[in-house]
């Protein structure tokens, strides 16, 4: 039998992801933590109590419904079922066609798009989605539920910023209506869990969009870009994680800063410590345990278009599986009306825009499950496996989970300190190590190369 945890256990686990979902149940709360990752709170005792509620909605535990039996059960009669992007009815590469969707987002302008035309439609009253909070220092972005075109506007562009879904999903449960959700594979499959657990969740929330998520990053994310472009993160007005140009490729991320004195700071990310993003710096720990790339239990789902010739058209572009009928019939609507410039494609053309997504959450988290851990053990649709998994691949996982952990903890201390530049050093060491091992850089990745063809 599964494990019957408790919020504490999940937490020292490694294995909260920050979602909120928890915090609803028995007057808990959310609350930063030292590391700058959002945490669950509560009355005395809450934290440490285990109940069957809590085992089944938290998107973690090992008591809880996977993602495959979430997707049997919300879209039975999909006629596409891929072990890599889960049950779907149709997939899509492109953008939206009207208005500002697509210059005003970080891709396609699909997400957004999507949202408004549910709201034009009367569809929904009003959609949960991240925005940005006025002001300087964190949180710098939370969810909010927004009920007119232009506020949905405000939700576009990327967030890799932690927020929870307590506060919108106590509204939804107090506020009548019919509502559409926006996040991330785990925080959607937390809300399909809610909807199974109470009666009021799967009677307003009618839709959920999907973001295709590689990890969840910390709030210590800007704090390193603004110790890198010389300014105080307390100073920090506004983030923007990727600033559009359509000038240059999409998968050039330039991280923007606007400062309390209204002056602005930028850096393409490659020229950041820590920019590259498959090296897991600032990772949220449960994200070594996730299996989900693509949103399997969304009703439609969001990513980029990371192939050519897409990727290079920095106007933006999106993948898009739907799952849920009724969404596909007002995108084929929309398409043959010229609103959305979509092309219809296959799994493989899906997969293959996420490629190395997909191989970290397989053939990584594989490998991981073998690891030793402390306290609780996750239950994924992925078996341990070590064996048929070349020794530098290894080091690749070992070097990431290793970035991932120790990069909190140097960024607390300096900044403790008051030195960023320790973290900075740490940082720029820590990045040659994981390119030489994954993209054959420098001394050691020749190195490494010979010793592989031995």
């Amino acid at each position: 039998m599964a494990e019957a945890p408790s919020p504490g256990a999940i937490d020292r686990s490694g294995l909260c992801i920050g979602c909120g979902a928890c915090a609803v149940q028995g007057g808990g709360r959310m609350e930063w933590d030292e590391y700058r990752q959002l945490k669950p709170h509560g009355p005395a005792g809450w934290r440490d109590t285990p109940t069957p509620r809590f085992a089944a909605t938290c998107p973690f535990s090992p008591a809880a419904a996977d993602e495959d039996a979430i997707a049997d059960a919300r879209f039975p009669s999909a006629p596409v079922v891929d072990a890599r992007i889960g049950r779907f009815e149709s997939a899509y590469v492109g953008h939206a066609a009207e208005g500002d969707f697509r210059a005003g987002g970080s891709s396609g302008g699909m997400v957004s798009w999507v949202a408004a035309e549910l709201l034009r439609q009367g569809m929904i009253d009003g959609v949960a989605h991240v925005v940005p909070l006025p002001g300087p220092g964190a949180p710098h972005f939370g969810y909010r539920i927004s009920r007119s075109l232009e506020a949905i506007a405000e939700g576009a562009r990327s967030r890799y910023h932690p927020v929870h879904l307590a506060q919108i999903l106590d509204e939804i449960r107090t506020v009548p209506g019919r509502y559409a959700v926006v996040g991330i594979p785990c925080f959607l499959k937390a809300v399909n869990l809610a909807r199974a657990a109470e009666p009021v969740f799967a009677e307003r929330i009618v839709a959920t969009l999907g973001l295709f998520c590689g990890h969840m990053k910390s709030g210590r994310l800007v704090d390193s870009f603004a110790w890198q472009l010389a300014v105080d993160p307390n100073e920090v007005a506004a983030v923007e994680y990727r600033r559009k140009d359509a000038s240059r490729p999409a998968n050039w991320y330039t991280a923007h800063l606007t400062l309390t004195d209204g002056s602005a700071r930028w850096q393409d990310w490659w020229h950041l410590a820590d920019g590259d993003w498959g090296a897991g710096f600032f990772q949220n720990s449960a994200c070594n345990a996730c299996d989900d790339v693509v949103a399997e239990t969304a009703d439609i789902a969001f990513g980029d278009a990371w192939v050519e010739p897409y990727s290079s058209d920095g106007r933006g572009t999106n993948v898009v599986i739907v799952r849920a009928p009724m969404l596909l019939d007002m995108l084929q609507g929309a398409i043959d009306k010229g609103r959305l410039a979509l092309d219809p494609v296959d799994a493989d053309f899906i997969a293959g825009t996420q490629d190395a997504g997909l191989r970290h959450r397989r053939e990584g988290l594989a490998y991981r499950l073998t690891w030793h851990r402390r306290g609780i053990t996750p239950r994924k649709r992925v078996a341990p496996r070590a064996a048929g998994i070349g020794w530098r691949r290894k080091l690749v996982y070992r070097t990431r989970a290793g970035i991932a952990a120790w990069s909190h903890r140097v960024a607390w201390v300096a900044d403790r300190l008051g030195m960023p530049s320790l973290y900075i050093r740490w940082a720029k060491a820590s990045l040659s190590l994981y390119q030489a091992l994954t993209y054959s850089r420098g001394r050691l990745g020749a190195w490494l190369d010979r010793m592989e063809r031995r």
